[in-house]
């Protein structure tokens, strides 16, 4: 009886520190938005040019977890993305989810009616590689025709 209760005590123990980690791959809304935020900042400082460079760059501060800042012409045209570059420099604004959803089109939308907000949509995880319900915040680039995204999985 007392070894039972010992490997229940230790398999809990155990989902809590596993539950623990994968809670640390995921990012959340408010580290969303403020990564989001930052890069904002960012563009401002240094230029669109080297921020997007920057963003697109792996390793950097632009990529947390599974968060990563893209950035997207209000055309359609990619110019930054944290998670793949081979988007850099292709126009998604046809690109639809698993959903039918026009995410691209729906996230220009937002970002030149209000500025900023959250848009709900399917994408490929980068962490898990599978297709996965995503919340993206969106915000306007001042002074340039495009915006700055930055999503979470659910």
């Amino acid at each position: 009886m007392r070894k039972l209760k010992m490997f229940v005590v230790l398999g809990l123990v155990q989902a809590f520190f596993m539950g623990a980690a994968l809670a640390q791959v995921h990012g959340t809304a408010d580290e969303a938005k403020a990564m989001a935020t930052n890069a904002i900042a960012y563009i401002k400082a240094v230029g669109p040019t080297k921020a997007f460079a920057d963003f697109t760059a792996q390793g950097g501060k632009w990529q947390d977890k599974d968060l990563y800042v893209f950035v997207v012409r209000y055309d359609g045209m990619t110019m930054a993305h944290g998670a793949n570059k081979l988007l850099v420099g292709k126009n998604l604004i046809e690109m639809k989810d698993a959903g039918g959803t026009a995410f691209i089109q729906e996230m220009i939308n937002i970002a030149k009616s209000k500025g900023s907000g959250w848009i709900d949509y399917l994408w490929t995880n980068p962490v898990t590689k599978k297709i996965d319900h995503k919340s993206t915040y969106v915000i306007a680039i001042p002074n340039y025709d495009g915006f700055v995204g930055v999503g979470i999985y659910k």
